[in-house]
């Protein structure tokens, strides 16, 4: 197991408020490696005792549950180097910043880009000036790239940097490590109550659903330059279908599940340029009032382009939907939505099934609504007296980026996205955001606390009442 990790972005929210806290959770659980060292680099000129200090606030704030002593010991042995991807001797003296780090022998390190992804190119060239030792492994959040093009060139800068070892990439989709994310394959494994309607004989749709209540919260500078699709349907949407639809292999060994999850990847069929405007949705919400009684929840907010940083040229869409079909002899003849919006006046993460008769008895499926041919499975379930909405990681969430750290130090491949799945995903959506942008499928608008606008024509739909 690696035990020196490189945060790059160390002063960033998702560093902060999820990457740390997990640290501190896997120390409190003794799942860390013994003598971990962690040096985090950022673009600010501080020095350790800066970054120590701005650690143990983010861990009071999101890690309280961690016991004082193991927080304390955790943040005595984080080092802070500053790092401008524009000058890679800074990110090779990062990279370097461990002890024994002049011997002849050096360990191999993890380098976590917790950054914006527009970084994400510079900051892999300035790693492949590195001199990284063998066997280190380089962590890449979403979105990976903005579209197929940009995918494949991050892959080919990958492929530099890690010398063409596959496993040496890990293209993070923390949704993966949902323990709800994890549990699908086992619910339509064999001899259990879905397998034998696991098909289109007996499902006319699936709906993967992705909504919030949550507007921006103050992440209109990266949002408005990504929106709903690239954001969270490229990735973890099109992951959540792969597990939905795949043929189960018969080892789930890492290799043979992402095996399954391309060749399914693949079968997605291409929405031509006539079939994309009855067949995809995109609509941007206005002022509205936010649901929810939590941290947001009842809070006022304005239309989308009357946010703050956000650029109404740009056209970015805050919902997205798109009705997919997959050309294998198990689905032929069922629909695929996918649908995912901000502001919505219900919050709802999870899979709809839409049985063409009575849906079957299933743990753990809720029936939909009360209507007999539909099961939902959930796959966000708040926290307990958590108010659905509220700025606050989720134990799903704190256990998926400490699962995430854990395969990135021990080698795993489950919760990293493949090459070639990556740009299989891009595939599929490209052709979409291209019409999207010559206009061919009309921005609609939602007001924010709203239930969005108009499913789709011909779905079975799983509209929130």
């Amino acid at each position: 197991m690696i035990d020196r990790l490189l945060l790059l972005g160390a002063t960033g929210d998702l560093a902060g408020r999820f990457l740390l806290p997990a640290l501190a959770r896997l120390s409190a659980d003794g799942r860390m490696p013994d003598g971990l060292q962690v040096v985090g680099g950022a673009a600010q000129d501080w020095d350790d005792r800066t970054f120590r200090s701005h650690v143990a606030t983010r861990l009071r704030e999101h890690a309280g549950d961690v016991p004082a002593t193991v927080r304390d010991a955790l943040v005595g042995r984080l080092r802070y180097r500053a790092v401008d991807p524009a000058a890679a001797g800074t990110v090779a003296a990062a990279a370097r910043a461990f002890d024994d780090d002049d011997a002849a022998d050096r360990a191999a390190v993890a380098v976590y880009l917790a950054l914006p992804p527009a970084v994400f190119p510079a900051m892999l060239g300035a790693l492949g000036d590195a001199d990284l030792p063998a066997g280190s492994r380089i962590a890449v959040e979403k979105p990976f790239g903005t579209d197929l093009a940009s995918a494949a060139a991050l892959n080919g800068l990958l492929t530099r940097v890690t010398g063409g070892v596959e496993e040496a990439a890990f293209r993070v989709d923390h949704f993966l490590g949902m323990p709800t994310v994890q549990a699908l394959l086992d619910l339509r494994a064999p001899g259990r109550p879905l397998a034998p309607v696991w098909d289109s004989a007996a499902i006319a749709e699936v709906e993967v659903l992705w909504e919030e209540t949550l507007g921006l919260e103050g992440r209109a500078d990266f949002y408005d330059r990504t929106g709903a699709v690239r954001d969270v349907m490229q990735n973890h949407m099109l992951q959540v279908l792969t597990l939905v639809a795949m043929e189960l292999p018969a080892r789930q060994t890492e290799g043979d599940l992402h095996a399954a999850k391309l060749e399914l990847l693949r079968s997605v069929r291409v929405l031509s340029a006539a079939e994309i405007p009855a067949r995809s949705r995109r609509a941007r919400y206005t002022a509205g009032t936010l649901s929810g009684t939590g941290a947001t929840g009842g809070r006022t907010v304005p239309g989308y382009t009357d946010e703050d940083g956000v650029d109404p040229a740009r056209g970015t869409e805050t919902y997205a939907e798109v009705l997919l079909e997959l050309d294998t002899p198990r689905w032929t003849g069922t629909r695929f939505v996918l649908r995912t919006g901000k502001a919505l006046g219900t919050p709802r993460k999870g899979i709809a099934l839409h049985f063409r008769t009575a849906a079957p008895a299933c743990d753990p499926c809720d029936a939909e609504r009360g209507a007999a041919d539909r099961s939902w499975i959930e796959l966000d379930a708040p926290e307990e007296g958590r108010p659905p909405g509220a700025q606050v990681a989720a134990p799903g969430e704190r256990t998926a980026y400490g699962q995430v750290l854990t395969d990135l130090l021990s080698g795993g491949t489950r919760l990293s996205v493949s090459g070639e799945e990556a740009e299989q995903a891009w595939r599929i959506v490209d052709p979409v955001l291209q019409a999207w942008a010559q206009d061919a499928v009309p921005l609609l608008e939602y007001p924010a606390g709203g239930a969005g606008p108009p499913l789709l024509g011909g779905t079975v739909g799983s509209r929130r009442e």
